[in-house]
């Protein structure tokens, strides 16, 4: 998928890369400019870690976070947050993401990234606005 959106990526973890170079408003731009849907998953996922601030340890949480999320039929996901806090001397961070998707279909329940919901319930799982709605991103799968 991101040699469709003419993405720069490195490989980070298993099957997920990283996008370079772009922020979110960028990347929106660049996937809507495709024709195709980012869409922005509401429920925060959070991983913690104690000790120091170094790309292990935040690696080692960002595969925490993708443990959680595996279950989810998502395809990306956005860190929001690095933060570091002392509590007692004690140092640790906190790791924030949330689930992201890109598809064609601006109906996130849509079958294979295309069609509308089939049911009324099923219309509830539509993002108002992710049809062209702004969004940020920072890995994909």
């Amino acid at each position: 998928m991101p040699e469709l959106f003419g993405l720069d990526i490195e490989n980070y973890s298993g099957d997920w890369t990283m996008v370079k170079g772009l922020n979110g408003f960028a990347l929106d731009r660049k996937i809507r400019s495709a024709g195709w849907n980012f869409f922005f998953m509401a429920a925060e996922v959070k991983a913690m870690f104690f000790g120091a601030h170094g790309a292990k340890n935040i690696q080692n949480t960002l595969h925490r976070i993708f443990w959680k999320i595996r279950q989810h039929p998502y395809n990306a996901i956005e860190v929001v947050g690095i933060v570091t806090k002392r509590f007692l001397g004690l140092s640790y961070t906190i790791v924030s993401a949330h689930s992201r998707h890109i598809q064609q279909s601006c109906y996130l329940n849509a079958q294979n990234g295309g069609g509308r919901p089939r049911s009324r319930r099923g219309s509830r799982h539509r993002l108002s606005g992710s049809c062209g709605s702004r969004a940020q991103y920072h890995e994909t799968r």
